[in-house]
């Protein structure tokens, strides 16, 4: 039977057995606790450099069942002891390969279209017939489009995977999400965090690994797809896509053309053409998206108010030049436009990632399409 006596006993000993791993790294001053333990907080001054210091606590609260947070706020260093420890992930690959297979044919749907097939006498003549196999060649137009979208894709949310492993966090593998009878075909893929970032490092990292990777992928393959892209007369053209800075320096030197003259995009340029907005897209510095969590990297908390100037011009945008950016908008309101703290938020990111940021910012411009149809 147990006491409030033996139950406030066992909170001493707890606490004291936390103090115990604490000294050493922290000059303790003040000392609370959560009436069950299942936070400990402990204020004082580092006595040693933040980061190796967070690495010392991880290691020495684990046995103990807890989890390090390491803040600094009115000028005191604080660690927090929270109840419960990070476990490994459980994947179910055959979901992921379930999904990867679906939107594989609904984005062979969308590409026939940009390849100019007609489906729906496609479908109607096997239909009529019976024979399905006629499908296969009207599908296998679409293929271009397919494999560079997908890849494209895919190369992005695996450049986030393998940054998280390195850096120690549990992510899943990529979710690709199929979308019948869309333009696309997809509504794109993701992967999902299953332990929190550890600090500000791994955040840039981890946020900035996927953009980068899909840029490196995409802007070969644009080359490839305006190589094989037709100039035509610019009156033929109908509801042609806009064009970022670098598209149109792309297009110069690939695709060249008079000012009476436009580029009809082949397949495989309208699928890099989207993965090039689609990383742009992910560039923008505010909430769950890669931008924002390199935001929140670089900046801290003062990313918040560049979060919310982001969302008013998305808004502005939306009113006045796309109205596809309120989609954005409200997707980003929806998600939050806030960042959460990695669980040490007080080592700083060095000057080698703070010059990335930058130039992270520069590749946003230069892929920002604002009026993008």
């Amino acid at each position: 039977m147990f006491t409030y006596e033996a139950v406030y006993q066992q909170q001493l000993d707890l606490v004291s057995r936390l103090r115990q791993e604490v000294e050493g790294l922290l000059r303790i001053a003040d000392i609370r606790s959560s009436a069950r333990g299942d936070s400990v907080v402990f204020v004082g001054q580092l006595l040693r450099d933040p980061e190796p210091a967070y690495t010392d606590l991880r290691d020495r609260f684990r046995r103990l069942g807890y989890t390090p947070i390491l803040r600094h706020e009115d000028g005191n260093d604080i660690v927090v002891a929270q109840r419960g420890v990070p476990t490994s992930a459980r994947l179910n690959p055959f979901v992921n390969l379930v999904l990867l297979l679906a939107t594989f044919v609904t984005t062979l749907f969308a590409g026939a279209n940009f390849a100019e097939v007609n489906l729906t006498a496609a479908l109607r003549l096997a239909s009529n017939t019976g024979d399905w196999l006629r499908l296969i060649p009207a599908l296998l137009e679409g293929a271009p489009f397919a494999f560079t979208l997908l890849f494209i894709l895919g190369v992005h949310e695996m450049g986030h995977y393998v940054a998280a492993r390195l850096h120690g966090v549990q992510v899943t593998l990529p979710y690709f999400i199929p979308m019948p009878f869309s333009a696309l075909g997809t509504l794109g893929a993701f992967i999902q965090m299953k332990s929190p970032v550890e600090n500000r490092k791994s955040l840039f990292d981890v946020g900035l690994a996927g953009p980068l990777a899909g840029f490196v992928v995409a802007v070969p393959l644009m080359i490839v797809g305006l190589m094989q892209s037709e100039v035509v007369s610019a009156v033929a053209t109908e509801g042609r896509l806009g064009a970022s800075l670098l598209m149109r320096w792309l297009m110069e030197v690939f695709a060249p053309h008079a000012a009476n003259e436009a580029v009809r995009l082949s397949p495989i340029a309208i699928a890099a053409w989207f993965g090039l907005l689609v990383t742009a897209i992910n560039l923008l510095p505010m909430g769950q998206l890669d931008g924002g969590h390199v935001a929140y990297a670089v900046l801290g908390k003062a990313a918040r108010p560049v979060a919310f100037l982001t969302f008013a011009g998305l808004l502005a945008l939306g009113f006045t030049v796309w109205s596809g950016w309120l989609m954005w908008a409200f997707f980003a309101l929806l998600t939050g436009l806030g960042h959460a703290e990695p669980l040490n938020d007080v080592t700083p990111l060095d000057g080698g990632r703070k010059f990335m940021g930058l130039l992270t910012l520069g590749l946003f411009f230069l892929l920002i399409t604002p009026k993008p149809f």
